[in-house]
C-alpha cells in the first residue's frame, strides 16, 4: 500500500485515502465515498476487494462514480481483463492517471446470499468476475490452511490435490434462452469476465462488455480425467472436451439439492434457498482500463 500511496501522489493532485480494519470493511469505505460526492473511487486489492467495491457503487444508483483498481490481492482475475499486472504497480497507477473509462457489465445474483464474515447478512450481490460452484469451492477450502504459497501456484498445488478428493455435484441448469440441462458436475461457473483461479482462461470467449454471462459446465470424471481437464484449462483448452459444455446468456437459473455454497469473485457464500438466480447487468458500471 504504502508504494502505492507514493505512486498516487505523485502521479494525482488530489487523493483521499481510507484504509481497512476487517474483512469486508471496503464496502462501508465505498459507501462513504458515494454519498460524500466522490467521483472517482479506488480500491487497492484483489478480485474480492474490488467486488465489494463494485457492488456498493452499482447498488448506489449513480452512473457519474468511476471504479479504479489497483491489483495486490492473491487472485486479480478481473485484472488480467483489461492487462493489468500486479508486477507493475506504477503502470496500474499511469491507468487511472490517464482516466481513460470503459463501461463494462456487471453479473447480479438476485438469490439472497451471506459471506463468510458476515453470515448474517442475507443480501443480493453484484459481482465483477465471476460466480463458481462445486469444485472451485473445494479448492478455497483447501488453500485456507496455506502458510507458504499464494497466488497462483497456491490455486494450483490445491487444486491437484482436490482432483482427487472432491465428490463432484449435481445442479440443474436453465438458461434463459435455451433447454434446461442437469448433469452431475465437477464444477460449474457462471462468467462475466475471461479468467479465474489465477490466470484460467475459464470462458475464453467472453468479454467483460458483451451484455452475456458465460456458463463453463465441467461433468465430473474420474481422478486422471479430472486431470487431464485442468492442464487443458490451464490453456483454455478445456472447452475441446466432450464433457465440457459453454452457454452464452443473459440469465440463468440453477438449482442445487440443498442451498449451495459459492465462490463470487474469491469470497464463499452461502444462498438462502437451493435455487440461485443469476443475470447479467450490461454496462452497468464505469472503469478505469487502458485505452484501446
Amino acid at each position: 500500500m504504502n508504494r502505492y500511496r507514493a505512486l498516487l501522489d505523485a502521479a494525482l493532485e488530489d487523493v483521499t485515502y481510507g484504509a481497512t480494519t476487517r474483512p469486508g470493511e471496503e464496502r462501508d469505505l465505498a459507501e462513504r465515498a458515494v454519498h460524500e460526492g466522490y467521483d472517482v473511487v479506488i480500491a487497492v486489492g484483489g478480485d474480492g476487494t474490488w467486488s465489494n467495491v463494485a457492488d456498493r457503487l452499482v447498488a448506489s444508483g449513480r452512473d457519474d462514480v468511476v471504479l479504479g483498481i489497483l491489483p495486490s490481492g492473491t487472485g486479480n482475475d478481473f485484472g488480467r481483463n483489461f492487462g493489468f499486472d500486479p508486477r507493475n504497480p506504477a503502470d496500474a497507477v499511469r491507468v487511472l492517471a490517464e482516466g481513460h473509462t470503459r463501461e463494462i457489465d456487471v453479473g447480479r445474483v438476485d438469490t439472497l446470499s451471506a459471506s463468510e464474515h458476515h453470515p448474517d447478512r442475507w443480501e443480493r450481490r453484484h459481482f465483477l468476475n465471476l460466480i463458481g460452484f462445486g469444485f472451485d469451492i473445494a479448492v478455497i477450502d483447501a488453500a485456507k490452511g496455506a502458510r507458504f504459497l499464494r497466488g497462483e501456484l497456491l490455486y494450483k498445488v490445491t487444486a491437484l490435490q482436490q482432483l482427487f478428493r472432491f465428490p463432484g455435484l449435481h445442479v440443474r441448469i436453465e438458461p434463459e434462452s435455451s433447454d434446461a440441462r442437469g448433469l452431475h458436475h465437477l464444477m460449474l461457473t457462471v462468467s462475466n469476465g475471461r479468467y479465474f483461479g489465477g490466470g484460467f482462461p475459464i470462458a475464453p470467449s467472453a468479454t467483460v462488455d458483451d451484455g452475456r454471462l458465460h456458463a463453463c459446465m465441467i461433468g465430473d470424471a474420474p481422478g486422471l480425467t479430472r486431470m487431464k481437464l485442468f492442464n487443458l484449462a490451464e490453456r483454455g483448452r478445456h472447452v475441446t472436451s466432450d464433457r465440457v459444455e459453454i452457454v452464452e446468456d443473459t440469465a440463468f437459473r440453477l438449482t442445487f439439492r440443498e442451498p449451495p455454497r459459492f465462490e463470487m469473485d474469491g469470497d464463499v457464500r452461502r444462498a438462502v434457498t437451493d435455487v440461485v438466480e443469476v443475470r447479467s447487468l450490461p454496462r452497468a458500471l464505469r472503469v478505469l482500463a487502458p485505452a484501446g
